[in-house]
């Protein structure tokens, strides 16, 4: 599985480097090649030399080496690379990676690149535990960057809990598992689906608006997990918070008027997943310059047209032209089960799944939801779960339908 594969390896400065050569010496074996980069604080604990010695090539550790940044190098190492690893990812270069930091030549090759990248965190406890590395693994699992371990036990500093780096043969066990998922069939080759995403901004004057608190972080995940299933993606995406799913052709728009022509733009297509928080309403005569106050202290009156239903609206087109699968979502406050399955039945959509985004839960913006999945035969509580297992789980189910003609209402 990683015969002929060439992974990049960069070492990071902490007590566990030194297993980084173990790791080295199991991936030649398992057939693949080796380039490590080590930073600075790693050569203070392994050399440069034992790590070019089983590698097979000078180990590289300065960004400004004149001989290969005439070849610009650090984009050349970044993108030759089937898979990136950092083992051990310390506490410090996972910040720098979530900030978009390129300082040297691990950052700088970190941030060049659209090759997949896993991370093998290893830390103190405190510092795995600290809510700054929460965050920050929180951007990285939401960038792509896929993690394994750490592993539980007693630390070099003598305190026990979570933050041993894997160990070797367990880094080794998830690259095999990155190429096994790479070379897995696709379901959803020659697949078009369209995910709508994010909020919508509907203009009051040239620098207000109505929106709502949708990151899009939801219809970036579902994106994401279809095209890793072969799928061709439009993704139509109002102004969101999070990164833009990889693989996918992304249509940028700000209103709902913008994302409706966006969506019919894009057809035809297979499926359609409407995930978009689409204002209900805009100004009807949005003003040409700032609105100012007039010293009578009366607010504006604004006068409010409806916007047009985009899921219904695909849902209710013609066989022809309506995707075989129409999926919508519902964000409610209260009373989910039977405002979800109104909805449903309204919208004439084939399946809906329903969240509660009342205050306190944490689900608009946040990385987690509590999914109710609707179709014509009931309902199913998938339970609460981070967005992008929901996504991976929608995704499967979206394949199994399109799979078998004529039976996505009933899957």
């Amino acid at each position: 599985m990683i015969a002929g594969k060439h992974i990049l390896l960069i070492v990071s400065g902490g007590i566990a480097a030194y297993k980084a050569l173990e790791l080295i010496r199991l991936i030649q074996k398992a057939g693949g090649t080796v380039q490590a980069i080590l930073t600075e604080s790693a050569t203070r604990f392994v050399t440069p030399l034992s790590v070019s010695t089983l590698c097979g090539r000078p180990a590289l550790v300065e960004l400004f080496d004149l001989t290969r940044e005439t070849e610009i190098g650090h984009i050349e190492l970044s993108r030759s690379a089937d898979l990136i690893v950092v083992a051990p990812a310390t506490a410090h270069l996972l910040a720098r990676m979530a900030g978009g930091l390129a300082d040297d030549l691990a950052s700088t090759c970190l941030l060049a690149t659209d090759t997949p990248v896993l991370v093998a965190p290893a830390m103190n406890v405190r510092m795995w535990q600290h809510p700054a590395t929460r965050r920050n693994l929180e951007i990285l699992a939401a960038d792509g960057v896929t993690m394994v371990g750490p592993d539980e036990g007693e630390m070099a500093c003598g305190e026990y809990g979570p933050g041993r780096l894997a160990q070797p043969q367990a880094i080794l066990t998830a690259i095999e598992a990155h190429f096994a998922r790479m070379e897995a069939p696709r379901p959803l080759a020659g697949r078009h689906v369209i995910v709508t995403s994010g909020p919508t901004r509907e203009p009051i004057d040239p620098v207000r608006y109505i929106s709502n608190q949708s990151s899009g972080r939801q219809g970036a995940a579902i994106a994401e997990a279809l095209a890793e299933l072969g799928a061709r993606v439009s993704f139509v995406t109002g102004p969101a918070e999070v990164t833009d799913p990889r693989g996918c052709d992304i249509v940028p728009v700000e209103t709902a008027l913008e994302m409706e022509k966006a969506v019919n733009g894009a057809l035809p297509a297979d499926a359609a997943i409407f995930c978009a928080a689409v204002a209900d309403w805009r100004v009807a005569s949005p003003a040409g310059n700032k609105i100012k106050k007039d010293g009578s202290g009366t607010p504006p009156v604004l006068e409010f047209i409806q916007n047009p239903d985009i899921l219904a609206s695909i849902a209710r087109l013609e066989p022809a032209r309506r995707p075989a699968l129409v999926v919508g979502f519902a964000a409610e406050t209260e009373n989910l089960v039977a405002n979800a399955e109104a909805k449903r039945r309204a919208k004439g959509c084939d399946w809906l799944l329903a969240n509660d985004v009342s205050p306190g839960t944490g689900v608009m913006g946040g990385s987690d939801t509590a999914i109710v999945f609707f179709d014509a035969h009931g309902s199913e509580d998938w339970g609460q779960a981070s967005k992008r297992v929901v996504a991976r789980r929608l995704a499967g189910r979206v394949a199994g339908a399109l799979a078998a003609p004529g039976s996505a209402q009933g899957v």
